[in-house]
């Protein structure tokens, strides 16, 4: 027997359950996913906020840290040229060498006597026997000492051309010794200046030059050729007497042109520097061996044996 179905007539009651339930499930499922997709798309635009605040704020840190590069400066056109003209040149020279300036003085010594002073280079210097004092416009230069035995040891002489335009002709720094003289003698003169107005002679004064107590005279003389103006200077060292002549020559009186007179404080200022600077040192000499004679002596000089006649 068949069984028809009309569309008006209810269905089973057991289609209706099924189709209820399969309704709920699919409409309780799509809620759950809505608010699944919402919460996700909540999370990812805070994380989106997030990352995008940290970015910002990372930023000026870097710009503090970070400086920039500074720019290469142009090549100028020398280093250009050098650089081509030599690639392999390196970037510093070398500093250049300078050379050593020779010291403005000169150390005279003599190591018979131990005397030695300065005097400027480009003045010269006469030692041993040539060394007494005598220029073309002075002629000899006489020592001062009271007694004969004085040996010339050197001199030294200013350029001739030391002070042009002037009537300057010569200038001298001599040095002699006398060991025949005591030191009582050493202190006198054989002459003395003679230029007071009563004629009398000077005494000698006593003057300390570059720590050496000294005494001291000078003499004079003048032509219509010549004048020479000479300084003595005595010191008593290690039992001999030193003299020290200082010297200065002008032109005479009849000079013609325009020619001025030289400083004379000028030149023996710088004499007197030379002087300032002398030293005499103790010479150290070798002990005699003296030969003893035994017998001289008291010795009893030793007897040969003979033989004795029977």
């Amino acid at each position: 027997m068949t069984t028809t179905w009309k569309s008006g007539d209810k269905k089973p009651n057991n289609q209706t359950t099924n189709n209820t339930i399969s309704g709920t499930t699919l409409s309780s499922w799509s809620q759950q996913q809505k608010l699944a997709m919402i919460a996700g798309f909540a999370v990812l635009g805070l994380s989106l906020v997030v990352c995008a605040c940290s970015k910002q704020s990372a930023k000026p840190a870097l710009v503090s840290v970070s400086s920039p590069a500074p720019a290469p400066l142009p090549a100028t056109p020398t280093t250009i040229a050098s650089t081509i003209a030599d690639p392999q040149a390196p970037l510093h020279k070398p500093a250049k060498k300078t050379s050593k300036k020779r010291p403005a003085d000169v150390t005279y010594s003599d190591a018979n006597s131990g005397l030695s002073f300065l005097y400027p280079r480009k003045f010269s210097v006469i030692s041993g026997d040539s060394a007494q004092a005598e220029f073309a416009a002075v002629g000899d230069v006489p020592m001062n000492f009271v007694q004969p035995g004085g040996v010339a040891i050197a001199t030294v002489a200013l350029p001739a051309n030391a002070y042009p335009g002037t009537d300057f002709a010569s200038g001298f720094f001599n040095v002699s010794v006398n060991r025949a003289i005591s030191q009582q003698e050493c202190s006198h003169f054989a002459f003395v200046d003679t230029r007071n107005a009563d004629g009398e002679p000077v005494d000698a004064e006593k003057v300390k030059i570059g720590g050496n107590d000294m005494e001291m005279t000078s003499d004079f003389t003048a032509s219509d050729i010549k004048q020479v103006e000479t300084q003595y200077y005595h010191n008593y060292v290690d039992g001999s007497c030193y003299e020290y002549s200082l010297g200065l020559s002008t032109e005479g009186f009849t000079t013609e042109g325009n020619i001025q007179h030289v400083n004379r404080d000028e030149v023996f200022a710088k004499l007197e520097k030379i002087l300032a600077t002398v030293k005499v040192n103790p010479v150290e000499t070798e002990p005699v061996a003296q030969v003893v004679n035994p017998i001289a002596a008291g010795a009893v000089a030793p007897t040969s044996s003979t033989s004795g006649k029977k």
